[in-house]
């Protein structure tokens, strides 16, 4: 006789639902952690490379040192066996000027790093710096520099290896001494200057009987156009043409007002005596001219009309110098006729 089986009660559907809640919220809350943890993951992948980097500072990072100049004669021996008759040569010997046995490093800078790599990329090159950072942290204080910073070739950033070769032995290396080579150096910057020279009535440039440097101060002047000064701070013109100088009891205006340029073109000119106008008269009327008009000025004493006692029409007034003959200054003649 078989034996029934029991009878198991059934629960209500609504029993099952906090167990289906509580799965519910495992999964959403696993799918949740995933999505986090997987945006990111990128975000700590750009970060790992930043802090790595930051941690471990690359190992070319340490400045470079002295090495004193004996090191750059290994690779430089010719540069070096010339620099020994150079002016420069003072800054590897003296003691006073804080560069001893390292005269090379004084322009180019610190040189351990070249030195091993042999790149040109790792030493200064004071050809592309500006004056300020090479050649006058030791000659703005001297007097032929005084005003090399307000002078057009400053202005100009032209740097002062394009006139000085500084390696080069002899006093005579650094820069050229005879009026030939120096007016061949100007000649390669100023075409324009240099052409002027080729013109009838000039200064003896091309026959190399001067230089420009007769003239000019290449560093800079108190004068405008870099002009050399004599005496007092007066124009260099004066050095050659003494007898103009004065001191004058009449002098006249130009002279002091305006300079030597007012009346002549110092590089040349197509006109005598180098003046501005090809006749003395077109000259002297720039500044001496009452102009036509209705009624005659008060002062009617010059002009190119009548009642002017200096009536152009008649030739014997077109000549200005034949009775002005001492148009630069008098000492006893307000007309500058004697």
């Amino acid at each position: 006789m078989t034996r029934p089986l029991p009878t198991i009660p059934m629960r209500p559907p609504w029993a099952h639902l906090p167990v289906l809640a509580v799965a519910a919220l495992f999964l959403t809350a696993n799918a949740w952690g995933a999505a986090q943890e997987k945006a990111a993951a990128p975000a700590a992948a750009q970060a790992a490379p930043k802090a790595s980097s930051e941690a471990a500072p690359p190992a070319d990072n340490k400045p470079a040192e002295y090495v004193g100049s004996t090191a750059c004669q290994m690779c430089h021996e010719d540069i070096f066996n010339a620099f020994q008759k150079n002016p420069h040569h003072l800054v590897e010997t003296s003691k006073s000027k804080g560069w001893e046995t390292k005269a090379c490093e004084s322009c180019h800078g610190p040189g351990s790093k070249h030195a091993e790599s042999a790149s040109a990329a790792d030493i200064r090159n004071p050809a592309k710096l500006k004056p300020a950072q090479t050649c006058l942290k030791c000659h703005l204080n001297q007097p032929t520099h005084a005003g090399r910073l307000q002078s057009s070739h400053a202005k100009n950033e032209v740097s002062c290896v394009a006139c000085h070769s500084i390696h080069k032995n002899g006093p005579n290396g650094l820069v050229a001494r005879k009026p030939a080579a120096i007016n061949a150096q100007c000649a390669a910057c100023h075409m324009a200057q240099w052409a002027s020279f080729n013109r009838p009535y000039k200064h003896r440039l091309p026959e190399n009987a001067m230089s420009c440097v007769d003239c000019h101060n290449p560093h800079g002047s108190l004068q405008t156009r870099m002009m050399q000064t004599v005496r007092s701070n007066e124009p260099g013109c004066l050095k050659c043409h003494g007898d103009k100088a004065g001191p004058f009891t009449f002098q006249h205006a130009p002279m002091k007002l305006e300079g030597c340029g007012a009346c002549h073109e110092p590089h040349g000119s197509a006109n005598p005596k180098m003046l501005t106008r090809q006749d003395v008269r077109f000259v002297c009327l720039e500044c001496h001219a009452n102009l036509p008009t209705p009624q005659a000025a008060s002062n009617a004493a010059l002009g190119t009309v009548p009642p002017a006692f200096h009536d152009l029409r008649s030739p014997r007034y077109r000549n200005c110098t034949l009775c002005h003959i001492k148009v630069h200054g008098s000492y006893v003649d307000r007309a500058f006729t004697k």
